[in-house]
């Protein structure tokens, strides 16, 4: 088998990004997708999301602009988990002391993560707005004043973010699509005509857009993707239904604007409101059609742009071969394994015809001698 070798990595932040871009044939053959759906691969970055990148740009930024002080500073950062994962990895190989603040809806497996890098983690409630004093900003600020070398390096203002996705995601999505030879059997324009991601922050979709816009194509569709019951979407009526309802899941949408997340249509397109219901449904798709383990978060982006490739607008894209969609996937199903739905998705399961042949020959009364089985 012909491979190509890599070099020793220095460290675990050199193992962050360069994540591979996956089709997903089989989700856009029941969909009745001409278009290529592609998902951008995040869990097998080192710390397992798409936030690796910005906590190694923000860290590598403070110690060269002297934020962050070798052996004395504390690094602070209210997070929904993953950049905190990312922080903590970063500030271990680095040697700063890292402390976590994080509502309590987040996973105990992100909980435990952080804490086996060694970060304090300090949980609060759900229902406090972000500029409560309780919320894990109010906590985050408040720990930062009263801390000796507290640092915040605050991924909701700070540039770093959005500019992580434009020097390193973006350049590799464009890097994966035009070192993709177009065939007779794989058609392709050789360019990103879509791209699809949640908002967080808004980093994410703010620098990728840019990154495709400015140096690859400037006609790429943006669509970013929001739960119901955030505010990100644009326009503001997308957001009147269910508007400070509770959902599940992590990492995506917020009751308030991030400084980092451009509103402005010219990066980010179109927008989609999606639901619980539908980002677990289509995890599950992709666990079981694509066999790629996700979070929730990739669920809501991969159901948005199925719901945005039924718009007018979409349909043109769906229905052309060759155009090439790509679903930024954030992370994976290692944070959520004890979450209610995932445990439903992986043990409710639907009714099959081995299942049933399999129960039967268990339930037969005579038990067979052992044979070995012809392998």
């Amino acid at each position: 088998m012909e491979f190509t070798p890599r070099r020793i990595l220095d460290s675990a932040l050199d193992a962050v990004g360069n994540t591979p871009l996956i089709r997903l044939d089989k989700i856009a053959a029941d969909h009745g997708l001409k278009c290529n759906l592609l998902g951008k691969l995040e869990f097998v970055s080192a710390g397992g999301s798409v936030k690796d990148r910005i906590a190694k740009a923000m860290v590598l930024a403070a110690e060269k602009e002297g934020k962050l002080i070798p052996g004395k500073s504390v690094v602070i950062e209210p997070t929904s988990g993953n950049t905190g994962i990312g922080l903590a990895m970063a500030c271990a190989i680095k040697g700063y002391s890292v402390v976590i603040t994080m509502p309590k809806k987040m996973s105990l497996e992100k909980e435990a993560l952080l804490r086996a890098l060694g970060a304090q983690v300090i949980r609060t409630p759900d229902e406090e707005p972000w500029n409560s004093p309780r919320s894990h900003i109010g906590v985050a600020c408040r720990l930062q004043r009263e801390i000796e070398y507290g640092v915040i390096l605050d991924q909701y203002r700070n540039m770093n973010n959005p500019l992580a996705h434009e020097y390193t995601t973006g350049p590799e999505i464009i890097a994966s699509v035009i070192s993709t030879p177009s065939t007779h059997t794989r058609p392709s324009s050789m360019k990103v005509d879509a791209f699809v991601a949640g908002a967080g922050t808004g980093g994410t979709i703010t620098g990728v857009s840019r990154a495709l816009k400015k140096t690859h194509n400037a006609d790429c569709i943006v669509v970013g993707i929001d739960p119901i019951g955030s505010i990100l979407a644009v326009p503001n009526n997308l957001n009147t239904s269910g508007e400070g309802s509770p959902y599940v899941v992590e990492g995506i949408g917020y009751d308030f604007i991030p400084d980092v997340l451009s509103r402005d249509e010219a990066d980010v397109n179109h927008w989609v409101k999606t639901s619980d219901d539908e980002a677990f449904k289509a995890v599950q798709a992709l666990m079981r059609k694509e066999g790629l383990l996700v979070g929730g978060s990739s669920g809501s982006a991969l159901s948005g742009a199925l719901a945005w490739l039924k718009t007018e607008q979409g349909r043109r894209v769906a229905g052309t071969e060759g155009l090439n969609v790509v679903v930024l996937l954030p992370d994976g199903i290692r944070n959520y394994m004890s979450k209610e739905w995932f445990l439903k998705n992986a043990f409710e399961t639907e009714h099959s015809d081995l299942a049933t042949r399999i129960s039967s020959i268990l339930a037969q009364e005579e038990i067979m001698p052992v044979q070995q089985a012809n392998l």
